[in-house]
């Protein structure tokens, strides 16, 4: 493998001295850019996700435009569901449909695990293509989705402001659950291990629902499959873990075999430092919704939160994924000022 011109993210996965953190931004590449939203109006979605060229295309956007440390596939979660054989809809605007959603033992049965590489040969495809057109500029990162957060789609068949339907089949059919979830637990190993293969230089698991979870139910439901995960994956490149909303579960998957942990805006890095014992990288967490402020006001923000985590074992990120109406020099800003910053001009300790 080639060296990376710019390795700054997985320098801070590694933990070593950074003079200012890597930056990248969660959907960044995508609905904020007009060039994406060009591609948006020729193509459907599932389209541009299956088409490699598509996807390789808008994957390197936002490394040429806004100048980010680290390219992100262009691809979606619930690829997944659709690889075991589920039928996965999306509207523009309106979110994924599931019409046929898993309610008995036979639907978690008829589920197929196998042959994940090949029947989502075209994300492989994207990221040899991205990994070729990038030359080495920044890291590739590969993604998932998490078990839990693929079991609400699956189960609920859509969007949800509770997932009630999913947390009633886990709390009334636990055996049953457990089955699903380790279903999906196999398939997205397999999944993100040909990922690395096929290019990504490391991986994210978005376990975007997990704070609809108690910290009881989310070490029951939804931390042993993510260490499952993080154990079986991180032997063949890092792993970053972003429970969203579970900032209780911090100190817990600290201890575990990911390389880093994804923040949202719900707690302070003081306390997000606290909570892992500084053992760990930390990535994120600038409210999205704090992009469309003015650009002054995001540069000063910007700044208060390395200040706040420090360059070391840091990665800077947004709390959860980019608005689509971000204009796209208020994202510029976010990433410039990170960019700009130094831990030798601003006297932080790490």
């Amino acid at each position: 493998m080639s060296e990376l011109k710019n390795d700054l993210l997985l320098r801070a996965l590694k933990g070593e001295e950074l003079s200012r953190p890597p930056v990248w931004m969660m959907r960044q590449a995508g609905r904020y850019l007009p060039d994406y939203i060009k591609l948006r109006e020729k193509y459907d979605f599932f389209t541009r996700v299956e088409t490699p060229e598509l996807a390789c295309e808008i994957t390197l956007q936002p490394v040429d435009q806004v100048g980010v440390d680290a390219a992100i596939i262009f691809s979606d979660i619930l690829v997944i569901p659709q690889a075991m054989g589920m039928t996965v809809l999306l509207e523009e605007g309106k979110g994924p449909l599931l019409p046929n959603v898993i309610k008995t033992a036979d639907d978690v049965d008829a589920l197929n695990t196998a042959n994940v590489e090949e029947r989502l040969s075209y994300v492989m495809r994207a990221l040899e293509l991205t990994k070729r057109e990038l030359n080495d500029r920044v890291p590739l990162i590969g993604f998932a989705g998490a078990p839990w957060t693929l079991l609400c789609y699956m189960v609920e068949g859509k969007g949800s402001k509770s997932f009630d339907k999913a947390k009633q089949f886990c709390f009334t059919q636990p055996e049953l659950a457990h089955k699903l979830l380790q279903k999906i637990t196999d398939i997205t190993i397999q999944y993100l291990k040909a990922q690395v293969k096929a290019g990504a230089d490391l991986v994210q698991v978005f376990d975007s629902w997990s704070g609809m979870l108690s910290p009881a139910d989310f070490k029951a439901i939804a931390q042993p499959y993510l260490v499952q995960i993080a154990d079986a994956v991180s032997k063949d490149a890092p792993v970053i873990l972003f429970p969203k909303g579970s900032w209780y579960a911090l100190s817990d998957l600290s201890k575990t075999s990911a390389a880093g942990l994804g923040l949202d805006w719900s707690l302070t890095p003081q306390l997000a430092r606290q909570m892992t014992n500084n053992s760990i990288t930390l990535q994120g967490n600038f409210d999205p919704s704090k992009l469309l402020a003015p650009i002054p006001q995001i540069r000063k923000e910007v700044k208060e939160m390395i200040d706040g985590f420090g360059t070391k074992k840091y990665i800077a990120n947004l709390g959860h994924g980019i608005l689509p109406n971000v204009p796209v020099d208020h994202a510029r800003a976010f990433v410039d000022t990170v960019k700009e910053y130094s831990s030798v001009n601003n006297n932080v300790t790490a």
